[in-house]
């Protein structure tokens, strides 16, 4: 399968956000990544189910909206409701992680499990079975613009290892400083799905970022 290139409109101009949204979709990028934050999981608070109902009037794009908020399954119908196409959690989040991703798919949304960097990839084991999506942060999760953590390729590796035996479906993403130099290294580890904020919508030419960084 071709690398999946997912802008995170963390790095969007806020104020332009539909815009900002069909320049992604005109460059090339194949699904638009929406990090949901609460200021309680992660101590940043970013934007709620309304910004993806927005988002989805503009774009034909899947949307990946990566739940960082605590006890993520009160909030499970108003983001499938609000049209998101993939729906992640942090396994860290919620003691009911596997009700959680039961109640995405039963709402008719793929669903995911993400592990922040000190997070063992064993934790994933008992949910990949569900799962369409596993994430792994190569950053602490909750704000933009941090430096890649070079042991998330070490991760992959061993994710695509547990993946390939237990959910062979299941796409594996990485999200955090993700940039032209370091996709390379995380596509090789095992990253089907790329993650990158300021790498594409600070780029001068945002197509061919894109074109380079799918390889």
């Amino acid at each position: 399968m071709k690398t999946i290139i997912a802008p995170s409109i963390l790095s969007a101009d806020f104020t332009k956000m539909g815009e900002e949204v069909r320049r992604m979709e005109n460059s090339g990028a194949d699904w638009i990544h929406c990090d949901v934050m609460d200021g309680l999981f992660v101590p940043n608070i970013t934007f709620g189910p309304k910004m993806i109902k927005d988002i989805r009037k503009v774009t034909s794009l899947p949307l990946d909206v990566h739940l960082m908020i605590t006890e993520p399954i009160r909030y499970v119908p108003q983001f499938t409701d609000a049209g998101a196409d993939y729906l992640t959690i942090q396994v860290e989040s919620t003691d009911r992680a596997a009700e959680t991703l039961e109640l995405i798919k039963k709402r008719g949304c793929k669903c995911g499990a993400v592990i922040s960097p000190d997070t063992p990839v064993s934790a994933l084991m008992e949910l990949l079975p569900i799962c369409d999506i596993a994430l792994v942060m190569s950053v602490h999760p909750g704000f933009g613009g941090q430096k890649f953590i070079e042991n998330a390729l070490n991760k992959l590796k061993e994710l695509q290892a547990m993946r390939d035996i237990i959910s062979p479906n299941c796409i594996i993403e990485v999200d955090g400083g993700i940039n032209e130099q370091n996709v390379g290294d995380a596509v090789k580890a095992g990253a089907e799905a790329i993650v990158a904020g300021s790498a594409i919508f600070g780029s001068p030419d945002p197509k061919a970022t894109i074109l380079r960084m799918r390889g």
